[in-house]
């Protein structure tokens, strides 16, 4: 039989733009994050609806392809899932209001960015006995 895997936390990337959503992927993953990738906000709504209780860590720009926006998805996750941690990008001003406790990146961000808040969720989850894969 093989050798069951460490449970990973799950962290859901929206952006339409594939060379941003693979390139957010890559760092999520080198923090040892499972990646969700989705380019649509309906098609994200759909994994927090099914598996969403894995999901910790969402980024998800404003435009997105389909009709929903990234701001309207991060209030259907607040609502699923009130203590996910939901980073909102654009590179225009924002001109809504986020759910309570969401973050608002102005684009460009750094990749660095990305990695201190995967690396500080990651080392929360370990505080509170999530194990990390080897």
């Amino acid at each position: 039989m093989g050798q069951s895997k460490p449970y990973r936390a799950k962290a859901l990337v929206v952006e339409d733009d594939p060379m941003q959503r693979e390139m957010i992927g890559l760092l999520l993953e080198e923090s040892e994050f499972e990646v969700i990738a989705c380019e649509s906000a309906e098609a994200a709504e759909l994994v927090l609806q099914g598996n969403g209780d894995n999901v910790v860590l969402m980024m998800t720009d404003v435009e997105l392809a389909g009709h929903m926006t990234g701001i309207e998805l991060a209030y259907a996750a607040k609502k699923y899932r009130p203590d996910l941690d939901v980073i909102v990008t654009s590179g225009k001003p924002l001109r809504q209001r986020l759910p309570e406790g969401a973050l608002f990146w102005a684009k460009p961000w750094a990749p660095l960015d990305v990695i201190r808040v995967a690396e500080m969720k990651a080392s929360e989850l370990s505080h509170r006995g999530w194990r990390r894969s080897s």
